[in-house]
């Protein structure tokens, strides 16, 4: 098994090479291949985790049911973003001498992208983690700015400046996590995740407290948690879409995931009821301002990211909530919102590509001109509205009985009111586009096969997750549950 765990660092890392020196269709062919290993590799990772609990290469490589529930959404829409990135990218408007640079340079950052975060929750080691954030920063900045818009250059310096920033914040959380550590383990030890949550009840509160703040800011900003999400919308409308995809369903989660390693270690030393409540006060910030700036939303790419930052909060409640079926939930909610996610932004793209613009002013009669990805593109946004029956109504629903089961009557009733609340917002106009009559219409038809295929399979994803998960699925949900909610 630890094969398994080497070759899903190495494969993305040699498809990047063999992308930027290779011709367009070796770079096509190679970045699928990679796609879909990785999502295959990470499969057949799943009765191991079931039966032995954690998967280990060496001291520096483990995954446990945590890790390989990220595994899954990220390996997922790496496979699927390779598919739509060919569609996407077959622009004859341009020289071809242009086109194969830029295909081979896109080819090879997305690739490098999805390395870097399917590293991080491979690697038993915080600081580690830390690095793998960072070069998800650099090289999806890269990704942003590869259509060399004037838009798209300032996002992506907008989003270095804040993810570093934020960076430096969450490098500072995982030093005093460290000096935390030096009193159970000396001065000079390796700051595995494993061995700190072992020792996780010697270690000082203060200091553990003072990190775990500390972390969830830092990552905090990588996972678009209010206040510190400001770059999210302009990277995620400017960049190219398969990238905004990965970005919105993957880069966050996994974000999100090294905040929740935080968590097993603070749980250890402090307890439980700081955390959680940490948590609790960032998640509802977050879900409160997504809701309002949904409902004034007109760039149908930024409303998504809107979305995004609505769904991370959602993250962080369930997390607070602290509950067992809460927990389960929050996990069947990343895999849910990754396919959820990039089937929204797969539509978003034919749209711009078939209208010209993301302005919903703009946009009349989208199922009339997209046939397909018309009425798939408004599945999804229900979808990302928590309606049945999708994988994030199960998910939310799970979150919302274990805030019950908690006590937590009033932080519940507020879920539930700004859930709606952007469901409301998403909905009213992602459909409005769709379904409203329009005038001089661009021909009808899909502007590749290739766009609508991933789109197929995440609609196909979502009505499984939300009808009847299978189990050895639920399973490992169930297991990441018990890890997360395992306290001192």
């Amino acid at each position: 098994m630890s094969m398994i765990l080497a070759a899903l660092l190495l494969i993305p890392f040699v498809a990047a090479i063999v992308s930027l020196i290779g011709s367009r269709r070796a770079a096509e062919t190679v970045t699928v291949a990679a796609g879909v290993a990785s999502l295959v590799l990470t499969v057949l990772l799943m009765p191991v985790v079931d039966r032995r609990g954690t998967v280990h290469a060496g001291v520096w490589l483990r995954v446990d049911a945590i890790s390989l529930v990220f595994l899954l959404a990220t390996s997922f829409l790496y496979a699927m973003a390779a598919l739509y990135a060919i569609g996407y990218l077959r622009d004859a408007s341009a020289p071809e001498e242009d086109t194969i640079r830029h295909v081979r340079r896109f080819y090879a950052g997305m690739n490098l992208f999805a390395w870097a975060m399917l590293s991080v929750p491979i690697v038993n080691d915080l600081a580690l983690v830390w690095i793998g954030i960072e070069i998800t920063t650099v090289v999806s900045a890269l990704l942003i700015a590869v259509e060399d818009t004037d838009g798209a250059a300032e996002a992506a310096w907008k989003y270095v400046v804040l993810a570093s920033a934020g960076l430096s914040i969450a490098l500072l959380a995982t030093v005093l996590m460290y000096f935390a550590g030096t009193t159970a383990l000396g001065g000079s030890y390796e700051p595995r995740v494993t061995l700190l949550v072992a020792v996780g009840g010697s270690l000082p509160p203060t200091v553990v407290k003072l990190s775990f703040v500390l972390a969830v800011l830092g990552f905090g900003t990588k996972v678009g948690l209010v206040p510190v999400h400001t770059w999210l919308p302009d990277a995620h409308s400017e960049a190219p879409t398969p990238v905004s995809a990965l970005l919105s369903g993957s880069l966050l989660t996994v974000s999100f995931y090294a905040i929740l390693r935080y968590v097993q270690i603070a749980q250890r030393s402090i307890g439980p009821t700081y955390p959680r409540t940490v948590l609790l006060i960032f998640g509802i910030a977050s879900l409160l301002l997504a809701a309002l700036y949904v409902l004034d939303q007109r760039n149908l790419k930024r409303l998504l990211a809107y979305s995004s930052i609505e769904h991370m909060g959602i993250l962080a409640i369930g997390t607070g909530f602290g509950a067992t079926i809460a927990l389960v939930g929050i996990f069947l909610h990343v895999l849910a919102h990754a396919a959820a996610k990039a089937t929204a932004f797969f539509g978003a793209g034919s749209v711009l590509h078939k209208f010209g613009t993301q302005d919903m002013r703009s946009i009349r009669g989208g199922l009339d001109v997209l046939p397909w990805s018309g009425p798939l593109f408004v599945l999804a946004v229900l979808a990302l509205g928590g309606m049945p029956p999708f994988g994030l109504f199960r998910s939310e629903f799970q979150i919302v009985t274990g805030g019950l089961a908690g006590d937590r009557f009033a932080l519940t009733a507020t879920l539930v009111v700004l859930v709606t609340l952007a469901f409301f917002g998403l909905t009213l106009f992602s459909t409005r586009i769709m379904v409203s009559p329009g005038r001089d219409l661009p021909p009808r038809g899909e502007a590749s096969g290739w766009m609508v295929a991933p789109m197929v399979l995440g609609v196909a994803v979502l009505l499984v997750l939300g009808v009847h998960p299978p189990a050895d699925l639920q399973r490992l949900l169930e297991l990441a549950a018990g890890e997360l909610r395992s306290v001192r």
